[in-house]
């Protein structure tokens, strides 16, 4: 017993490398955060304080990681780009006219490796096979386009 006195320092590593150990099976992000203030309390074991000092510091720490770490790992690992399903997932992408497209008649085009019908998002405009296009909106099974501009000198 008078080892563990001697050495508090070998308490606060191994109940350290516990949590370490534990959070590897949980990973909730609390029992690391439980982790760093016990090696905060090595810390302290290491200058020499007390036990008691050793243990309030320890919980300091712990608490400090939770309440100001924690919440923003949390919501950054969480963060993400949002998923996109069905028909908006082709809003924005390009397509290839196939056949002509004009407001009274509407064509066809090659988008995402399918055949869509198509019509022109502005209803004055007349867009030839082989241009290409860009997908503004869905509605129903027809795709509305607008031919994306092109420079040529």
């Amino acid at each position: 017993m008078d080892w563990l006195g001697d050495n508090q320092w070998a308490g606060w590593l191994t109940l350290a490398i516990a949590l370490g150990v534990a959070e590897m099976f949980s990973l909730d992000l609390v029992l690391i955060m439980l982790a760093v203030g016990s090696t905060a309390g090595l810390v302290a074991a290491l200058l020499g304080a007390p036990l008691i000092a050793q243990a309030l510091v320890a919980a300091a720490a712990s608490v400090a990681m939770l309440a100001l770490v924690r919440p923003s790992v949390v919501r950054r690992l969480h963060a993400g780009p949002e998923l996109v399903l069905g028909q908006r997932k082709l809003l924005g992408q390009r397509a290839l006219v196939t056949e002509r497209i004009t407001a009274i008649e509407p064509g066809r085009v090659r988008l995402a490796g399918e055949i869509w019908s198509a019509a022109p998002y502005d209803e004055h405009l007349t867009i030839e096979p082989g241009e290409t296009v860009e997908v503004f909106e869905i509605r129903g099974a027809t795709a509305y386009v607008h031919p994306v501009p092109t420079l040529e000198p």
